[in-house]
């Protein structure tokens, strides 16, 4: 059995900004104070259960240079460049379609590069649990957290209620991605449902079959180009490829509709950080529960819950607001309530 492990590194990260921009997005960054890239720490995470030869890249080509300054030991190979943002479902197709041809067998994580784990040997337990059931089962797997509140930014995961002292993986009743603040109010109060991490596990052969069948016009784009390939890349035939593909994830693609998707319970801290808002669990606190990232001169009086981070010899007075996001960069500058800041993906491209 070989382990694989995808780490998906494209997007722009656009509610990170102005931190994060297109041609630096939040992956390439030191987001969390460690020292390190969020790039870097995931994998150097998977690295302590996967030989680094079987760790795999999936960027834009835009990245290159950042790729291969950040983790300059990964071989040119592992790198898989796509052409276009086409969501995770090309993305991944592309991903087991070269892992497919170097060992049909092989068994797969796939993680997004911008994650918060905590608590990483119950994650890395986690993942070895994992990766023995879908070895031995036809599956596509996923982590599930206990949600702490009615997240409108993740997917649910909903297991049946009989179930749930039975074992740590259990068959996904329902799978729905996103719900509004309702729903997602009622899937906290009804104890049934879990956060998808967005961290998947499958064989090759599992995955293969589920695109074969729920996603078949992404699947026959990428058997084609594979099969008219050597082990050089034809870049026009992959712009064709991701042309021609549909702009969609796997879980609306694939786990939405697959009747046999399994959630494994993971006990370890986890955030998915897509928003300023989410770094607020995991960076100190003053007293008042402010956020303070600068080497700069900040005095805050009579202001709760914010968070403030300026670029260097800045010097700000934040007085008497609550619940709000202040950052500078490169002299561009977000003010925004923490409470609405899902919108900002919408402003960042109206700029």
């Amino acid at each position: 059995m070989e382990v694989y492990v995808v780490i998906m590194a494209g997007g722009i990260g656009s509610r990170f900004w102005p931190l994060s921009q297109k041609h630096s997005p939040k992956q390439f960054l030191d987001i969390l104070g460690t020292g390190k890239s969020l790039i870097r720490e995931t994998v150097d995470r998977f690295k302590k259960i996967c030989n680094e030869k079987n760790i795999i890249i999936v960027t834009n080509s835009l990245y290159e240079n950042l790729i291969k300054e950040q983790i300059p030991e990964l071989p040119l190979e592992n790198i898989l460049f796509e052409p276009l943002r086409k969501n995770t479902a090309p993305c991944i197709a592309y991903a087991y379609k070269e892992i497919e041809r170097r060992n049909k067998n092989a068994i797969m994580v796939v993680s997004p590069s911008d994650h918060y784990i905590g608590n990483e040997d119950l994650f890395l337990e986690t993942i070895k649990e994992g990766v023995n059931f879908v070895a031995n089962n036809n599956c596509l797997l996923t982590i599930g957290i206990q949600p702490t509140r009615p997240e409108t930014g993740y997917g649910y995961i909903q297991i049946s209620p009989d179930q749930k002292a039975k074992s740590k993986i259990l068959k996904v009743k329902t799978f729905t991605e996103k719900p509004n603040h309702e729903m997602a109010s009622f899937f906290i109060k009804s104890g049934d449902f879990y956060w998808n991490s967005g961290i998947f596990l499958w064989s090759v052969s599992s995955i293969k079959e589920a695109y074969e069948k729920h996603l078949p016009e992404i699947y026959f784009l990428f058997e084609d180009y594979f099969q008219n390939i050597s082990d050089n890349k034809d870049n026009n035939g992959l712009l064709y490829v991701y042309s021609e593909s549909p702009s969609i994830s796997v879980d609306y693609g694939i786990m939405e509709k697959a009747q046999n998707v399994f959630v494994i319970k993971g006990n370890f801290t986890w955030s998915d950080l897509g928003t300023w808002g989410s770094l607020l669990e995991h960076l100190p606190k003053d007293s008042n529960n402010n956020i303070v990232r600068a080497n700069s001169k900040c005095i805050i009086h009579n202001s709760h819950n914010n968070y403030i981070q300026l670029s260097n010899n800045k010097t700000v007075i934040v007085n008497s607001v609550n619940n709000l996001i202040i950052v500078e960069n490169d002299n561009q500058i977000l003010i925004s309530d923490l409470n609405n800041e899902q919108e900002l993906r919408n402003l960042v491209n109206l700029l």
